[in-house]
Formats: structure tokens, sequence, C-alpha cells
């Protein structure tokens, strides 16, 4: 008889407590605990500063490139998250990771460096953004309620999505834990339940929707949010061929039956494909 793998909530617990009463090893566990701090910190900073920045539709930042030079500026701040969160994620990527902690540590911290280097980039790219000045539309009355109530939930499904996902890995915690309780970080099974039931990419699909339910409108926002939802549609293409060399089979049958962003679309889609075939 098959074990029953653990759930989200089990792997948290265990990854947690072994982090909690770590095994000796004063300089292991005093360098896990620099790298956990670090990333928990920078990852909150930067994702406060996101949820900021873009209710007020980037007019307010820290940002003070003279114009028209600024442009240029935000652009490389857009342009840099895509383009580095995909290297990172490549082999070369990888070996980058390998050499941003202790050799000896590296692989097990590469989860947690990940997550710190997202983290600077998108403080780095909703911190120094500077704005444009233009102010085109700001929500008043109930319309501002029920954008800030669809930005708010945008927010809540992405967090879902991400523990979904396995929380231990969007978070970087799994590296520093692990690192902590001397032992190699077992990664969660490929994601297939909660919204993973419904779409294949509901991380990118939510953060895109964060980046269309804001309350202000700037043609900073408008910027943003198109160069950044399509890297939400764009990117998975990657990610999917990474899914399909690790889990083989087992991806291929999840992708016949779960849609890759638009439910609703794609299954038509699909059975008006199969009901031709037959």
């Amino acid at each position: 008889m098959t074990a029953k793998a653990p759930s989200h909530i089990q792997r948290l617990i265990t990854l947690i407590t072994g982090a909690l009463r770590p095994p000796a090893g004063a300089g292991r566990i005093a360098l896990a605990y620099a790298y956990g701090i670090a990333c928990h910190a920078i990852f909150t900073a930067a994702v406060l500063a996101m949820i900021t920045a873009m209710f007020f539709g980037m007019s307010e930042s820290l940002g003070q490139v003279s114009a028209p030079w600024h442009i240029l500026a935000n652009a490389a701040l857009i342009l840099q998250f895509p383009l580095m969160h995909s290297l990172l994620l490549s082999k070369r990527g990888g070996r980058i990771l390998g050499k941003l902690a202790p050799a000896r540590h590296a692989g097990t911290l590469s989860t947690t460096t990940y997550a710190i280097i997202a983290s600077i980039q998108l403080l780095a790219l909703f911190a120094l953004w500077t704005p444009s000045g233009i102010i085109w539309w700001r929500a008043e009355g109930l319309a501002f309620a029920a954008i800030c109530t669809a930005y708010a939930a945008s927010w809540a499904l992405l967090m879902k999505a991400s523990f979904d996902a396995g929380a231990e890995v969007q978070s970087g915690a799994l590296g520093w834990m692990s690192l902590a309780a001397n032992r190699k970080p077992i990664f969660p099974p490929m994601p297939t339940t909660g919204l993973f039931r419904v779409i294949r990419q509901p991380i990118y699909v939510a953060f895109a929707l964060t980046l269309w339910t804001v309350p202000v409108w700037t043609p900073d926002q408008l910027a943003l949010a198109v160069t950044l939802t399509a890297y939400c549609l764009l990117a998975p293409i990657l990610k999917e061929s990474r899914f399909k060399a690790r889990y083989g089979a087992e991806f291929e049958t999840y992708k016949r039956h779960v849609p890759y962003a638009l439910p609703g679309l794609t299954r038509k889609l699909n059975d008006n494909a199969s009901n031709t075939a037959q």
C-alpha cells in the first residue's frame, strides 16, 4: 500500500520544527538563520512596496531620475525582473546561484538565495520607480470600494496559489530551514491541488490580476501592467518545459486535463477538438 504524501501544512510543520530544533552545529545554524532573516525581511519589504506602489498607480515612489531619462530608468527597472527571473531558473542561473552562498551549502540554500534575489529585484522595481507625474484616472466612491475589493481579492488569490505550489519554496524558507535542520531540502510534489486543479498557472494569472485591479491609472501603471502581463503569459512556457523534463508522463497527463490560464475557454476548445476528431 502506497503511503499518503504529507499535506502542505504537514510539510511546513515538519520544516519549521526542524529549524526551531536544529542539531548541533553553531556555524551552520548561524548561516541558515542569517540567510533566513535576510530572505524574509527583503521579501516582506518587496511585497509591501509592490502593494503600495501599484495601489497608487506607480504615482508614488522614491525614484528621482530627471526627464526624459526617467523613461529609460523605468524601462530598465521593468525589464530587469523578468529577464533575471528567467535566467536564474535556467541551468546557467543555477550555477550563478551556486556562487552566491558558501560552496558547501550552496545547493541547500539555492531556493533561499533565489528568493532573496527576486525580492531585491521587486523592491528595486517598485521603490526606485520615477513617477511620470501624470494621473489619468482615480477611482472614487463605490468604484473605489469595488476596485479595492478586487485588488485585495487578487492578492488573496496570489497568496493561495503560492501556498498551493509550496509555500516553503515560494517564500525561500525551504533552503535555510533545511540547512538549519541539517538535511537535504525535500521539494513538494508537482502542484495539482487547490487552484492548480482549475488552471496550470494560477500564480502567474493571479499576479497579472494584481496589475489590472488598481484604483489609480497612470502611464506608469499601464506600462508596468502590459509588460509584466506579457511576461506572465509567456514565461510559464519555459516553466512547463522544465516540468515536462522533471515529471514526464505525470505532467503530460496533468496538462491534457487542466487548461493553461483560461479554464472555460480552453476546456471548450479542447472539447470541440475532441468532438471533431471523433
